[in-house]
């Protein structure tokens, strides 16, 4: 596949829209990208939290406390099964339809999902039916988060100025740490009021348990209503409209883009690896190792405290987004990316000194400080490698499967980095300690640094032409 580079003279694709400005334009756009995509991961973490704290308890049955962790991170990895076939089932759609349209469908499945996770009725109420209605939610949570990164993604880069697209496609990722935030606040407000610490020291009766907990997963039913009303004030991209014009869009994109461009398909998913690995091993592994018993392996922290320590980190890694951003666009996505990956690697290898509890400390005698430390390099090194991906992704692919692709790619990696992330991780640290887990991390930072290695800088790239010969 070949790729044409810009042109000093390329006109703006936003500045003869006649809906409005450019400036009026872009500010929409970059309203729909952020908040669509903040509602989305806030939807997606909300359930990792509960994951984590309160499903074990709820929806699995049995004495062995890590058993029931492991069956309720397998129940957090379905949706990772489901993104790619969201990513194709909505990817179709938005390169045959509009970005537009497709986009509201992929906000309203994810939405509706999570408002019934919090209907459901717990183990104790109807059995095995629990946990399996638990886990069809969550397919249908991957699904529509399956078909809105790659949306978002395109939205905001089919929009960017000329030069600046890495730093125009930075907001749709800032949604990640929105959300985050978002989420475990909420969960951490509920905790605080209601006096909820630990599963161990609170009880199965205690209120958080009962009906605390769907609290934040209904009230999804309005951060979507907000959503809905931004997207529904948006107009077709600039981009898909010339495709549309030249009647490139094709019958079948799924089918398209495997014979068209397959080895950006490999290319994007090995380029992602490393970010998944990372956010996940920051996020859903290293709560449950922080408010896990130290007697099978964790470091007896409250729940409130971890959480209080996790949002403070997760600053860092909004904070370091637009700097990916603006890195990516001054000195090229490949160079700024290896570099970052490459720290990657190295931070791997520093799990054990980090956070092993013979260094760190667990319970009362545990060093703060180091914790901090680690969760602060975590997430900042997040910010730096996730920022530029939503530019990085759609560049490789021609409009007409550029839904398809990049969201192929993207969710693919999901399956690879983070599917099986927490679930490895969890067994790694019992099996072998800590430092196995960051070893786990380092691997999948050096695959990604080969991805990188061989593949091309896709900085000048004209999104309207590539992929035309």
């Amino acid at each position: 596949m070949s790729t044409s580079v810009d042109r000093s003279d390329s006109p703006d694709p936003v500045t003869t829209d006649p809906i409005g400005t450019a400036k009026t334009l872009r500010n929409r756009v970059r309203a729909a990208s952020l908040v669509g995509t903040t509602i989305e991961f806030y939807d997606f973490y909300v359930y990792a939290t509960a994951a984590v704290a309160v499903f074990p308890a709820l929806f699995f049955t049995g004495e062995d406390e890590t058993a029931k962790l492991l069956a309720s991170m397998a129940t957090f990895g379905a949706a990772f099964i489901a993104r790619p076939i969201g990513s194709v089932l909505f990817g179709h759609f938005g390169d045959r339809v509009g970005r537009k349209v497709t986009l509201i469908g992929a906000l309203l499945t994810m939405g509706i999902a999570t408002i019934l996770i919090g209907l459901l009725p717990t183990y104790y109420s109807i059995g095995l039916w629990a946990p399996i209605m638990l886990t069809i939610l969550r397919f249908c949570q991957g699904l529509g988060l399956g078909g809105e990164w790659s949306g978002a993604a395109l939205l905001a880069t089919e929009y960017a100025e000329q030069g600046k697209r890495a730093r125009a496609a930075m907001w749709p990722q800032l949604g990640a740490p929105f959300g985050f935030i978002l989420a475990n606040g909420f969960f951490l407000i509920l905790t605080v009021i209601m006096g909820f610490t630990t599963l161990a020291d609170s009880g199965d009766g205690h209120a958080f348990l009962v009906w605390g907990w769907r609290i934040p997963f209904i009230a999804s039913i309005i951060m979507v209503g907000v959503g809905l009303y931004v997207r529904f004030s948006l107009e077709e991209t600039p981009v898909f409209k010339k495709a549309v014009e030249r009647s490139e869009p094709v019958k079948s994109p799924v089918t398209e883009v495997f014979k068209t461009s397959w080895l950006q398909i490999i290319q994007g998913t090995f380029i992602m690896l490393a970010t998944y690995v990372l956010f996940y091993l920051m996020t859903a592994w290293i709560l449950s190792y922080g408010i896990g018993s130290s007697a099978v392996g964790g470091l007896g922290i409250p729940y409130r405290n971890f959480l209080v320590i996790q949002l403070v980190a997760v600053v860092l890694f909004a904070l370091t987004i637009p700097v990916s951003g603006w890195l990516a666009d001054k000195y090229g996505r490949r160079s700024s990316l290896l570099v970052v990956t490459a720290g990657i690697v190295v931070f791997g290898l520093m799990f054990g000194w980090f956070i092993a509890p013979e260094n760190l400390g667990t319970g009362e005698d545990l060093s703060m400080l180091r914790l901090v430390v680690f969760l602060g390099v975590g997430m900042a090194l997040m910010g730096l490698t996730f920022g530029s991906m939503s530019a990085v992704l759609p560049e490789l692919f021609p409009t007409n499967v550029r839904y398809t692709g990049s969201g192929i790619a993207y969710n693919v990696a999901s399956i690879l980095g983070a599917a099986l992330t927490p679930y490895a991780a969890v067994w790694l640290n019992a099996s072998f300690g800590v430092p196995a887990v960051g070893l786990y991390l380092s691997g999948a930072a050096v695959i990604t640094f080969v991805a990188l290695w061989l593949s091309p800088e896709t900085r000048h790239v004209d999104m309207v032409e590539v992929g035309n010969k």
